[in-house]
C-alpha cells in the first residue's frame, strides 16, 4: 500500500499497533475495577503536562508522561484516604489538571497548531522519541500483566481476597496506578489527549459484552483495539481527519453494531422459542383430540 511508503506512516502504525495492544488490555482491568474514569482523568492531566512542557521549553511528551504518573500516584493515595468516597479523588485530580492546563495554556502564545495535534492526535506527530517511549511502555506493561497475572486477577475482583492470598496489595495498587499513567501518556501522540480513554474503554466494553471468561475478554479487547487503530489510521490518512477521532468513531460504531446484533439475536431467539412452544402446544392438543 502507498501509505506505508512514508516513514511517518510506518512510525504511526508501529506506535498504533503497540498502543492498540496495551491500552485495551489495561481497559479490561480498569472496567472490572470500576476505575474507568481514571484513564479520562489522567488524560486531562497529560494535557496540563503538554502545556507545562511547552511553557518551560521541555519535551511536551515527556512532561506529560511524568505528570500523568505523578497524578496516578496521587489518585491512589487519595483513594486510600477517601475509601468511602472512591470517586472523589478522580474528581479532585481531573478538575486540578484542567485548571492547571487552562492557566498554562494562557501563558503560551501562537502554539494552537502544535497543541491541536496533542489534543486530537496526529499521524505526523509520532516522532522517533515518542515511538521509543511507546515501545518501552508497551513492553513494561506486557511484562507487568504477564508476571503479575495471578495476583492482579485477585486484586482486580477483590482486594481483600488478594491480601489474604499473600499479595502485597498496596504495592500492587500503586504500581497499577503508575502503569495506567504511563499508558495514558504514551497513547497521546496517536489518539490525542481528549480521546485516550476511548481507546482504553470502548474495546473493553465490547469484550465484556461478548466474552465468556477473563482471558477471552482480554483477547477480544486487544483484537478490537488493533482493528480500530489500524483502520482509523488508514482512513484518517486518506480522508485527512484527526486519527484520534477517527479511531474512536470506528470503535464506537463496532460497539453499537455489536449491541444491535445482540438485541436482534435476542428478539429473534424469543420469537423462535415462542413459535416452538406454540408448535408443541398445537401438537399436544392435536394428540389429545385424537
Amino acid at each position: 500500500m502507498a501509505l506505508f511508503g512514508f516513514e511517518f506512516m510506518q512510525r504511526a502504525f508501529w506506535a498504533g499497533g503497540l498502543i492498540g495492544i496495551i491500552a485495551p488490555l489495561l481497559g479490561v482491568y480498569l472496567m472490572l475495577r470500576r476505575q474507568v474514569l481514571m484513564a479520562d482523568t489522567l488524560s486531562h492531566v497529560s494535557l496540563a503536562g503538554v502545556a507545562l512542557g511547552s511553557v518551560m521549553h521541555l519535551n511536551p511528551s515527556l512532561s506529560a508522561f511524568v505528570l500523568a504518573i505523578a497524578a496516578g500516584l496521587v489518585i491512589e493515595q487519595l483513594r486510600r484516604s477517601y475509601r468511602t468516597y472512591s470517586e472523589l479523588p478522580v474528581a479532585i485530580i481531573m478538575t486540578s489538571g484542567l485548571a492547571l492546563a487552562v492557566v498554562l495554556m494562557n501563558l503560551k502564545q501562537n502554539w494552537s497548531k502544535s497543541f491541536s495535534s496533542y489534543l486530537f492526535g496526529s499521524i505526523v506527530a509520532v516522532s522517533d522519541t515518542q515511538l521509543l517511549l511507546i515501545a518501552v511502555v508497551a513492553l513494561v506493561g506486557l511484562l507487568y500483566f504477564i508476571i503479575l497475572r495471578r495476583p492482579l486477577y485477585n486484586f482486580t475482583f477483590d482486594e481483600e481476597t488478594a491480601a489474604i492470598s499473600g499479595a502485597r496489595v498496596k504495592l500492587l495498587s500503586f504500581s497499577f496506578a503508575v502503569l495506567t499513567g504511563m499508558i495514558v501518556a504514551s497513547a497521546m501522540p496517536v489518539v490525542g489527549v481528549l480521546l485516550v480513554s476511548a481507546l482504553i474503554v470502548l474495546p473493553a466494553s465490547l469484550a465484556l459484552r461478548l466474552a465468556s471468561g477473563f482471558i477471552a475478554a482480554i483477547l477480544i479487547s486487544v483484537g478490537t483495539g488493533l482493528v480500530g487503530v489500524f483502520s482509523g489510521l488508514s482512513l484518517s490518512y486518506y480522508i485527512d481527519t484527526p486519527p484520534g477521532g477517527t479511531i474512536a468513531l470506528i470503535l464506537l460504531v463496532v460497539l453499537l453494531a455489536t449491541m444491535m446484533m445482540q438485541k436482534l439475536q435476542h428478539v429473534y431467539g424469543r420469537r423462535s422459542s415462542k413459535k416452538i412452544n406454540k408448535k408443541k402446544e398445537f401438537t399436544k392438543n392435536e394428540s389429545f383430540e385424537s
